[in-house]
């Protein structure tokens, strides 16, 4: 079971598929985000003129999720999509301020 998110620590939650999941923007996260996705401040761009793909949104999430879900990359993909992009855009917008500010 996953602990609360530490804000000191640059984490955020998300509600997916009934868990309260922690994200934790750590380097290996984002460089594998990056990998995945393109450049991150490509991605910062796209997101702050509405542009973000759901498939980066939840690769990005994926990526960062700080335990190993109780569920598969599929699943967790529908879980983001079911609660909407809404319900994602707080733990996003911590995100975005770890890849722009850094701790």
């Amino acid at each position: 079971m996953n602990m609360a998110a530490n804000p000191v620590r640059g984490e955020a939650s998300l509600r997916v598929c009934g868990e309260t999941l922690v994200l934790r923007p750590s380097f290996a996260a984002l460089v594998a985000a990056e990998a995945e996705v393109g450049s991150l401040l490509a991605l910062v761009e796209r997101a702050a003129a509405g542009r973000i793909g759901i498939a980066e949104l939840v690769a990005l999430l994926w990526h960062c999720l700080r335990d190993p879900p109780p569920v598969d990359r599929n699943a967790f993909a529908e879980g983001v999509t079911a609660a909407g992009i809404a319900a994602a855009t707080p733990a996003l917008k911590v995100l975005i301020g770890q890849i722009l500010g850094g701790r």
